[in-house]
């Protein structure tokens, strides 16, 4: 995908508007992307005018953003550029998986095209950043693996984990001491009567006990995701996220059903 000439700002929002519905599909109202970016809601409202003006975004007043096919194109080329940087900083040159957020951040407004696709071959051409979010190809295409957020799942569901949100670097070397990585192979145990959080059993960990567990808070619950394993009795959760070949937000799909959101196959 050839990167569109933006400025920094401009690729910041459809990068935010992107990021808000890739693992759910509520979309983002201008409240809440003035939140995720820190920014004035009349900021975001003087800037969301300037991206409908250059055929990036579709909104009228008071409803929610959605990006258009170009804008899509933009947000996805630019996640491309992130979770690449954030691959080789912690692959070739020893970054921890908490610190490379914001040093991606500040690269990858910076960096060239072609240094981008020589940093992807030079790592094998990734299809998982390090924390398990999805690598847009070249093109534009992106696929994810079908996934449940860890606090949606019930009693006996098993999984290894797929994608840990980066929002939180204490969260992330939190997990990092509990031994929860990508891959992990977690089994939900439950919730405590009239208590928060939730119970898990670290099944591939080799010191853990038939009956051990372990208690996560209710924020970091939130913050995985489970590609699930086999099928327990009673189950009753369905398929929330992910798509086999190309994610609903391809720019092919957004250009066909402008705006609208295409469920995942169950």
């Amino acid at each position: 995908m050839k990167h569109v000439a933006a400025s920094s700002s401009i690729e910041d929002y459809v990068k935010a508007i992107y990021s808000h519905t890739e693992w759910q599909d509520k979309p983002i109202t201008a409240t809440a992307l003035a939140t995720r970016l820190g920014v004035a809601n009349s900021s975001v409202s003087e800037m969301v005018r300037k991206l409908k003006d250059q055929g990036l975004v579709d909104h009228k007043p008071y409803s929610p953003i959605h990006l258009t096919a170009n804008g899509l194109r933009l947000a996805l080329s630019m996640v491309r550029r992130h979770r690449l940087l954030e691959s080789y900083l912690v692959r070739e040159l020893g970054y921890s998986w908490d610190e490379v957020h914001e040093e991606a951040e500040r690269l990858e407004h910076a960096v060239s095209d072609h240094f981008i696709e020589r940093m992807s071959a030079k790592l094998g051409h990734p299809d998982r950043d390090p924390h398990g979010d999805p690598i847009p190809t070249a093109a534009g295409h992106i696929t994810m693996t079908p996934s449940h957020r860890l606090d949606e799942l019930d009693p006996g569901h098993c999984g290894r984990v797929s994608r840990i949100s980066d929002h939180d670097p204490d969260l992330l070397r939190h997990l990092q001491s509990l031994g929860i990585g990508l891959d992990t192979e977690l089994m939900v145990l439950g919730r405590p009567p009239f208590g928060a959080g939730l119970q898990v059993r670290v099944l591939d960990s080799p010191t853990d006990g038939p009956d051990a567990g372990q208690m996560l808070g209710d924020e970091v619950a939130a913050s995985l995701w489970l590609a699930s394993e086999g099928t327990h009795a009673g189950c009753t959760v369905q398929q929330l996220t992910g798509g086999s070949l190309m994610h609903r937000h391809s720019p092919t799909a957004v250009a066909a059903h402008p705006g609208a959101h295409q469920q995942a196959p169950g």
